[in-house]
Order: C-alpha cells, then sequence, then structure tokens
C-alpha cells in the first residue's frame, strides 16, 4: 500500500513515484505536518515531503496485528516483541514448544500404558525406586547443563546484535553529522551520504540472512539496498533462487512437529551454489571503507578524530560479524548433545517400572507428567542452541532491522543542525538555558553581561538545593555573587 505523506506548504504538491513502482490509486489530499515536538531543532518542523506511491521492502510489517495471529503461524517464529498477550504465562501457547513435544509424549505415553497393562494383568515389572532418586540427579545435572549452555549462545547472539546496533547508530552518526558537503557538489555529496547511511542498514540486513544461511542477494530486504554493488552473491544469483520451492504435506507436518528426519539441511543453498558466493557483510563494509577514504581524499571528512573514530565503528563491525559467527558456527559438542539425550530418553522410559508399585493405573498420567517436565526443558534448550533462526524463540532479527532502518531514515530525514541555531532556537526564546531560576530565553541572556550570565548560574545552584526565598526568578533582577 503506498504511503501518503505530508506535502509541501509551498506550491502544489507533486507526486514523486519510486523508481519502478508505479501507483494507479490516489490517496486523500495530503496534509501539512506540524509536530510541536520538534520544534526545539529548526529544520525538523518544516519537514513537509510528498512521496506518494512508493514501497518499500521492510515498510510491510511482517506479523500480524496483535492479538490476530493466523493458527498456520501461531507456533512459529520469530515473535513478535511489540504484541501483548493478556493471559497468564502457564495459559500462553505462542511462543510455547509444544509441538515438539506432541510425538515424544504419545511414544511414552503409549510406553506407559503398556508396562502398565502388562504389570497389573500379566506379570508385575517393577525396579527399585531408588533408582528413580540415582538417575533424577543424573538427569537434573545434564538438564541444567544443557539449558545453560543454550541461554548462554542466546544472550551472546543478543549481544552481539546489541552491539551491531550500537556502532551502526555511532557510523551513521558519524558520517551525516561529520562528513561535510561542499557547496559546488553538494547533491553528489549528500546522495554518497545517504548511500554510505543505506549501505550500514545492508550490512545488518545481510548478517542477517548470512546467519540464517541465506547466500544470495534476491531477498526482497536486501536486493533494493545492494542492487548497485558488484558483490559475489550478486552474481551467484539465479531467478531460480527467487522461486519458493514447494514442500509437501509430510514434510510440512513433520516440520511442524520438530522431527528431524522431515528437516532440510540449512547449508542446502550453499552446498547447491555453482559459484563462488563470497563474504557479503564483509564485501558491504569494503565498499563503507572506500566512502571513507573518498572523503578524506575530497577533504569532506577534516577531522583525523573523527576518522579514526570511524574507523573503529568499521572494525568493531567486522568483529561483530565475528562472534555471531561464532555462536552460529560453534554449537554445544555432538557428543554432549547425544549423551543428554540418551540419559533423558533411558530416565523416562524407566519410570513405569518404578512407579507402578507405588501409583498403579495413576502410573501412566505420572509418567506423562514426568516427560512433559523433562521433554519441555530438553526442546528449549535445542530451540535456543541457535538464536538466529526462524524458530519462535530466536531474537526477531527481522525486528531488529527494521528498527534500526527507522532510525536511520529519522536521521537523515534532515540536515545536521548548526549548533548556534540550536542555542538561540526559532524565536530566541525557546531554549530556556536558566530554567527554573529563569523563564528567559537565550535571545533575552545575550543581551546581558556575561558577569550575570555567570551570576545566575551560582544562583541556580542555590536554588536548585531550595535556599532560595521568595521569588528566585531572575527574569527581572540579578542576584549578587
Amino acid at each position: 500500500m503506498a504511503e501518503e505523506m505530508a506535502a509541501p506548504t509551498s506550491g502544489a504538491p507533486a507526486a514523486a513515484t519510486d523508481h519502478g513502482v508505479t501507483s494507479h490509486q490516489e490517496g486523500p489530499a495530503p496534509v501539512p505536518l506540524n509536530n510541536a515536538s520538534r520544534r526545539s531543532t529548526l529544520s525538523k518542523s518544516y519537514l513537509d515531503v510528498n512521496v506518494a506511491g512508493t514501497t518499500t521492502p521492510l515498510s510491510v510489517n511482517r506479523h500480524s496485528p496483535a492479538g490476530d495471529i493466523a493458527l498456520e503461524n501461531y507456533f512459529v517464529g520469530p515473535r513478535d516483541m511489540d504484541a501483548h498477550s493478556k493471559l497468564p504465562y502457564f495459559l500462553r501457547m505462542h511462543g510455547s514448544v509444544m509441538p515438539r513435544m506432541i510425538l515424544p509424549l504419545f511414544f511414552v505415553g503409549g510406553w506407559a500404558t503398556c508396562i502398565t497393562c502388562i504389570s497389573k494383568f500379566v506379570k508385575p515389572l517393577v525396579v527399585n525406586p531408588v533408582l528413580l532418586t540415582i538417575l533424577g540427579f543424573v538427569v537434573g545435572l545434564a538438564l541444567s547443563f544443557r539449558s545453560s549452555s543454550a541461554y548462554e549462545r542466546y544472550s551472546d547472539g543478543r549481544k552481539s546484535w546489541a552491539t551491531l546496533s550500537v556502532q551502526s547508530r555511532n557510523l551513521a552518526r558519524y558520517i551525516w553529522v561529520h562528513i561535510s558537503e561542499r557547496p559546488e557538489n553538494s547533491k553528489d555529496d549528500l546522495l554518497s551520504k545517504v548511500t554510505a547511511i543505506n549501505l550500514i542498514l545492508a550490512f545488518a540486513v545481510s548478517l542477517k540472512h548470512k546467519l540464517r544461511f541465506e547466500p544470495f542477494a534476491h531477498y526482497p530486504d536486501l536486493a533494493s539496498l545492494i542492487g548497485h554493488l558488484d558483490t559475489y552473491a550478486k552474481g551467484a544469483t539465479k531467478e531460480e533462487h527467487a522461486v519458493e520451492g514447494k514442500m509437501t504435506p509430510w514434510k510440512r507436518v513433520g516440520n511442524y512437529l520438530g522431527m528431524s528426519m522431515a528437516q532440510s539441511n540449512p547449508r542446502k543453498a550453499i552446498k547447491r551454489a555453482d559459484k563462488p558466493l563470497g563474504n557479503l557483510p564483509l564485501e558491504i563494509l569494503t565498499y563503507l571503507s572506500c566512502y571513507i577514504e573518498e572523503a578524506l581524499e575530497n577533504g569532506t571528512l577534516k577531522s583525523p578524530v573523527v576518522c579514526g573514530q570511524v574507523m573503529n565503528s568499521l572494525a568493531a563491525l567486522t568483529d561483530t560479524q565475528s562472534s555471531a559467527e561464532r555462536v552460529l558456527t560453534t554449537p554445544l559438542p555432538v557428543g554432549y548433545n547425544i549423551l543428554i539425550s540418551q540419559i533423558v530418553l533411558l530416565y523416562i522410559y524407566l519410570l513405569p517400572f518404578q512407579l507402578f508399585n507405588t501409583l498403579g493405573w495413576i502410573t501412566i498420567p505420572g509418567t506423562l507428567a514426568a516427560a512433559y517436565i523433562i521433554i519441555g526443558l530438553a526442546a528449549i534448550g535445542n530451540e535456543l542452541e541457535n538464536p538466529f533462526g526462524n524458530d519462535v524463540n530466536d531474537l526477531p532479527l527481522d525486528s531488529y532491522c527494521e528498527e534500526l532502518k527507522r532510525e536511520l531514515d529519522t536521521l537523515t530525514s534532515v540536515p545536521a543542525a548548526k549548533f548556534g541555531d540550536v542555542v538561540m532556537g526559532r524565536s530566541g526564546g525557546e531554549n530556556l538555558v536558566l530554567w527554573p531560576l529563569s523563564q528567559s530565553g537565550a535571545a533575552d541572556w545575550r543581551d546581558r553581561s556575561e558577569k550575570d550570565i555567570r551570576s545566575a548560574l551560582r544562583a541556580k545552584v542555590m536554588v536548585n538545593m531550595g535556599m532560595g526565598s521568595g521569588d528566585s526568578s531572575m527574569d527581572g533582577q540579578t542576584l549578587g555573587a
């Protein structure tokens, strides 16, 4: 859907259409923006634009409206972090690993029923309950180790992406504020800065796809950001990659139930590539470094200190990529996973033998209850082991990228402010520099002497401590030192 934005206040609005997008619908007449909360910055309150018929890949919300989650997406993630549920946690199903537990619980219930019936009608099959205590202690240690290691990986993945967000914001601010625009080449310099900031977003989006083993360049949220770049991923992309493969009903059900035999190799697309795929995030950072080098050569980046900070941010983004890849490619050793799975199954399948003497027919629901707890903890550990995937409890990387896009768009929506204009404001009375001591603006205090200003600053300390008496305003008089 085309997003209608405000029209210029001076002159008739002319619809600007994004290249390659045609709009056949005419929306309502644009209304000029007048956001009073932006008046502290000169140009933001005059942000009047008219861009009709434009859409961007990331402008479409991937999540359903709050409280309107389709059934087929109920156990598919990542979750929408902005959604809110009023149900208590023990009643919620969205975010649960219940589908992964259906088949194991079915087999455990059948096994418990079989052992209970044999023990009741044929021959008692019982084991000394002391075995329950010994094995329970071992299973507890195994699940504790599994859960803690899985959550540590989840936490490390979130820390890596938080670092990416911080460094992306810093780098975008350095480029937008500290790289100037030459009067004779202002449009070229402006477009270069916007392109560089778009590459920062492209780095985040490309890293998201790389962490999900999506190595090509045709994805909707990435193609428009890197279509102008010469990259290996773009060269390896074919038309057939844009066609989503069909999944048989049996395989769809198997994936839904978490059956390993139904899940495809996530690296299948990488293995089937017939051309070099390169390292797209690294190539994007290389283009950003080329831009900084060009800014140094043409003199638009003048400060060596800022240049050092920019290069540090680029290096930090590279380090962030390596940290995320470390989390992805260094799972818990397979020997641990195999042993923990075997210990859990051994404990669960021995439960009916140990519970029958005490519980009788209650052995069946008792075994299912214990299996629900143990298998649930193991399933959550397996799901959290790779925090960058598409499981319901994985990190919402799509939302993080959309949030970064909105922040970068906000940054580039107005020119970098001149701080002298910020101090004086539009009318001179908006910046209450000595509030609450004085209601006068910066323009009024500029007409007074430096001695008055410094005296007022000292008096402000006393007022803030509650030591002022009577009317503490200095609008009409100056307090002595």
